[in-house]
């Protein structure tokens, strides 16, 4: 079993908190994690129609049944919980009782922050970073290799075709939670409007034309999105505010959490076929992002990313906010480093002052070097950046 960074965290939050609450992407691992990291736990799941039954029908006696507290697998299906737990963890005051695992953001998160709200610890789960593929040996080859794979568990422990396991993936679950949660009455459109997203990876999101190109509302647009920010599919970052005299774009960048998935919504046969593709750029900044929040929240922390970009056309593709200091990384998917490479970082260099951090760049080559003052990393060493930022 590859071990997971995460483990750490959160058995570091059972000790000071009497719940501890994992969310994240279907099949991201949530399951196999906590219950290899708690094995004396009793586990249920609530996707098991009994027990759902049981837990809707008389949460008092079924939480009664774990004296010793449990793991309880996609509760947000069973809402009437909450406040049972929260009488229960408040009347015992014993730690790490109950380990709680949801894949729908909106469903557990509501949640806890309505009842829980001081008596959770909680860790987002991503699929797996490359930093735990690399520590048991499981990366790919290549970039190519690694971008079109992607990061879900199921493809580093079983004989699975990416291809045919992300078909199933997003007809199995992503379509089923979408559902669940709104009316919609052609799927076909739905499925188109995923596609379109997976085109706009890396890139400034315009609600409008996107809804445009799918044949829905502005409106619906945003909803559709909430949905799959809620199901981990996608994620926005934010451009940050800070000015230095220039005029900013206030519009959030787009990106999608595994390339593996995008890769598939964009049909790219293979990773010789995505090396070629003309959304090479954007799928490799995505993997960069990504991972960097990956490194965050696997220590339990909140995300501290943005981009910067004023009306003139200057941008920088991630700002890495630390208090005061703020960091630019650059993300290039080439092999060979050019002058060009550098243009963004040094006009960043003249107009943010004291306020800058050393400036980083990471690409699509083998080695690791400085370069016009710059610190130039390997797409391989991200998982080395992702863990000390």
């Amino acid at each position: 079993m590859i071990q997971r960074t995460s483990s750490k965290t959160i058995l570091n939050l059972a000790k000071g908190y009497p719940i501890v609450a994992v969310t994240g992407p279907r099949q991201s691992g949530k399951t196999t994690l906590v219950r290899s990291t708690f094995p004396k736990k009793t586990y249920i799941s609530l996707e098991d129609p009994d027990q759902l039954e049981y837990a809707l029908a008389d949460p008092r006696s079924f939480l009664a049944r774990f004296p010793e507290g449990a793991i309880l697998d996609e509760v947000q299906r069973a809402p009437a919980l909450f406040s049972y737990l929260q009488t229960r963890v408040d009347r015992e005051k014993r730690m790490g009782s109950f380990i709680l695992t949801g894949s729908q953001q909106f469903g557990l998160l509501s949640k806890i922050t309505q009842t829980l709200a001081g008596r959770v610890g909680l860790v987002h789960l991503l699929p797996f970073s490359l930093g735990e593929l690399q520590k048991s040996q499981k990366e790919a080859a290549t970039l190519e290799d690694q971008l079109w794979q992607g990061f879900y568990p199921p493809l580093y422990d079983r004989d699975l075709s990416p291809t045919h396991w992300y078909g199933n993936y997003v007809a199995t679950y992503v379509e089923r939670d979408v559902r669940q949660i709104l009316s919609i009455k052609e799927l076909s459109t739905f499925q188109r409007f995923l596609r379109m997203c997976a085109a706009r990876t890396g890139q400034l999101l315009n609600l409008s034309s996107l809804g445009n190109d799918c044949g829905i509302t502005h409106n619906t647009a945003k909803a559709w999105l909430s949905v799959l920010e809620a199901s981990y599919i996608v994620f926005l970052v934010y451009p940050h505010f800070k000015n230095f005299g220039k005029r900013l774009v206030k519009t959030p960048k787009l990106y999608f959490y595994d390339t593996g998935l995008a890769s598939w919504l964009l049909n790219i046969q293979d990773s010789a076929h995505l090396a070629i593709y003309p959304q090479r750029g954007p799928l490799f900044e995505s993997f960069i992002v990504s991972e960097l929040f990956k490194g965050r929240f696997n220590r339990g922390l909140r995300g501290n990313l943005f981009f910067w970009r004023d009306n003139l056309g200057n941008e920088i593709d991630v700002i890495i906010e630390d208090g005061e200091l703020l960091t630019p990384l650059e993300c290039k998917s080439g092999q060979t480093i050019t002058t060009d490479y550098f243009k963004g970082l040094d006009q960043w260099a003249k107009i943010s002052g004291g306020s800058s951090g050393k400036p980083l760049l990471v690409y699509g080559g083998e080695e690791n070097l400085h370069r016009s003052g710059t610190k130039v990393i390997s797409w391989k060493g991200i998982s080395q950046l992702a863990t000390a930022l």
